[in-house]
């Protein structure tokens, strides 16, 4: 039976960063994947839809070509094509991580993994049953899409983000339940490739968890696209008959689609690990209970990613494969999760880092807020890229930067900016004092840092008191 110093359950952008991490430390590594390296991520979430909305941008400028004294018409656009370029991307990257892991010297096993005890674990694919040994085991084996009992999923009317990122013909409408990020993106994708979308959220507000400024741009787009967004509303059935699905709304209306996106969220993939026969705990929701070290309740087995519950984001993961590393070769490292940036692709982007300004109302923390337009921002106007806007918080008292929000253009890019000058411990005062290159969208990061004391010089507005 072959001995690892660490096996790692699942490749996806947690197990397999952990895994050529501890290679590269000098330890001897394995992962178990039963499906392709990278994980949701890489397969079937973050990287095929950005394909996808990279072709969403482009289609969306050429649309606007004419602005530019360019004369194209209206772009013949073939989801086909698209899909089959989104499927290419996926494959040139999977292929990568699979270099990757074999250029470092970690083994790969194929099949599904499940604990046998301390250290042990049992390998099935295809019938075959295989085992191996390993001193620390790094379990990331992420979440799968949550679908509730009325809203059961077939796989050809009813979708989950899987099963729509499969589909080759575009549908002529689509309803999308939930207005978190994942059915934000997925709206904001198939609305500019001509699809009638209509978003039904239970809350109040879509992109709940989101800067409500910011949340104002999405949905200012989503009208000019002709989203149409029902917030406030529950869907209580799904009936499909004649190639349509017919969805039974809360308040007695119903709505008729051709297909249907189920996006109300995640849950932890603990499914056949057999958790229970190694003594690790899990929580009401199914997750792993881990402390700031990634440690799980059973010595040498750690846990990270979205199985563990926390926070859903993919360089969170790889983040926390750093820790458990770490931890599983003798260190003591602890995560802070006080800077973790987060991007949501709809046009516009929308990015946060940090914290929101009710999150700091709700904790009483004073704070002076900056904000700055993309229409007062040349590089902006010369693009055509002129909504939207960027928010820096800062604690008044000492003008540290706590957070901020950006809705607009390349928002994915510009927060990364802001995300150094917090983990650096920057003030705005400090951060405005930086030279940024003239003309160019980060000058709105400076900006917004001047503006926290009233200082930005292409801002007419308040002055320092």
């Amino acid at each position: 039976m072959k001995e690892f110093d660490i096996a790692v359950i699942g490749a996806g952008p947690g197990g397999y960063v952990a895994a050529i991490q501890a290679a590269q430390a000098g330890a001897g590594v394995c992962v178990i994947e039963n499906d392709r390296p990278g994980g949701t991520c890489l397969n079937r979430g973050c990287i095929p839809t950005k394909a996808l909305f990279s072709t969403a941008q482009m289609l969306n400028r050429l649309r606007h070509a004419a602005d530019h004294g360019i004369d194209v018409g209206e772009p013949a656009f073939d989801y086909a094509r698209a899909a089959e370029r989104k499927d290419r991307v996926v494959a040139q990257l999977v292929n990568g991580v699979e270099q990757l892991l074999k250029g470092n010297g970690v083994e790969i096993f194929r099949g599904f993994a499940s604990l046998e005890g301390p250290g042990r674990i049992r390998i099935r694919r295809q019938g075959v049953v295989g085992h191996i040994q390993a001193r620390n085991i790094i379990i990331a084996t992420g979440s799968l899409p949550a679908v509730p009992k009325a809203l059961a999923v077939d796989g050809r009317n009813i979708l989950t983000s899987t099963e729509i990122l499969a589909i080759k013909e575009l549908p002529e409408s689509l309803l999308v339940v939930g207005g978190g990020y994942i059915g934000c993106e997925f709206a904001s994708i198939f609305s500019t490739f001509g699809c009638k979308v209509t978003v039904v959220e239970a809350l109040p507000s879509i992109l709940a968890n989101t800067d409500r400024q910011a949340v104002r741009e999405v949905e200012k787009a989503f009208r000019q696209q002709g989203v149409q967004v029902l917030t406030k509303t529950a869907v209580e059935g799904l009936e499909v008959g004649d190639g349509q699905v017919t969805a039974r709304l809360s308040g007695g209306e119903s709505l008729t689609v051709e297909k249907v996106l189920v996006a109300i969220g995640r849950r932890p993939n603990t499914e056949g690990l057999a958790l229970d026969s190694a003594g690790v705990a899990t929580d009401e929701r199914g997750a792993i209970v881990v402390d700031e070290g990634m440690r799980t309740s059973a010595e040498g087995i750690f846990a990270i990613g979205d199985v563990t519950g926390g926070i859903q984001l993919a360089h969170v993961a790889s983040y926390q494969a750093g820790i458990a590393v770490k931890n599983a070769l003798g260190g003591d490292a602890r995560a802070d999760y006080r800077v973790v940036p987060s991007s949501i692709f709809t046009l516009p982007e929308v990015s946060q880092v940090g914290l929101s300004e009710e999150q700091c109302k709700q904790q009483g923390i004073e704070v002076s807020v900056g904000r700055f337009a993309y229409m007062a921002t040349s590089k902006a106007v010369c693009e055509g890229e002129v909504q939207g806007s960027i928010k820096l918080i800062a604690e008044k008292a000492s003008g540290r930067i706590l957070g901020a929000a950006i809705a607009g253009a390349d928002a994915s890019t510009l927060i990364a900016e802001i995300g150094a000058a917090m983990a650096a411990g920057m003030t705005a005062g400090q951060l405005g004092e930086v030279i940024h290159a003239h003309p160019t969208l980060p000058e709105m990061v400076k900006e917004a840092a001047e503006d926290v004391e009233g200082k930005a010089v292409h801002k007419v507005g308040r002055r320092k008191k």
